[in-house]
């Protein structure tokens, strides 16, 4: 059973810089299409960016899109999210998750086409 473990969360300033990291287990990740997901309290789980297996297309959601840069390294089994300018409504946990199924060209963004997910990383921009 493949495990996805987050890290890389904090607390920053608005304005400011992470890089968030998923590292997951097994020796098949570069099969598979990740994702990033964020939720904040009180509402729904909510699609930042995803890369497909190859790493050659990548794609955001509109608030996020020429801020966060999404990307992987299939030689160390991680998926990175980079997020410039950081805003207080980019306040989340983060997630990364698993398409279930390999070598897929297709760009999801519903949770429920994922179907591994890690434990999340919390990141808190304050204003």
């Amino acid at each position: 059973q493949v495990q996805l473990v987050e890290s890389g969360g904090g607390l920053v300033q608005a304005g400011g810089s992470l890089r968030l990291s998923c590292e997951a287990s097994g020796r098949t990740f570069s099969i598979y299409n990740m994702g990033w997901f964020r939720q904040a309290p009180g509402t729904e789980r909510e699609f930042v960016a995803g890369i497909i297996w190859s790493g050659s297309s990548t794609y955001y959601e509109d608030s996020v899109k020429d801020r966060f840069t999404i990307s992987r390294d299939n030689a160390r089994n991680t998926v990175y999210l980079q997020m410039n300018n950081l805003k207080p409504e980019d306040t989340a946990v983060y997630y990364c998750a698993r398409r279930p199924t390999p070598y897929s060209g297709n760009q999801s963004k519903i949770p429920r086409d994922y179907a591994t997910w890690g434990q999340g990383t919390q990141v808190t921009v304050s204003s």
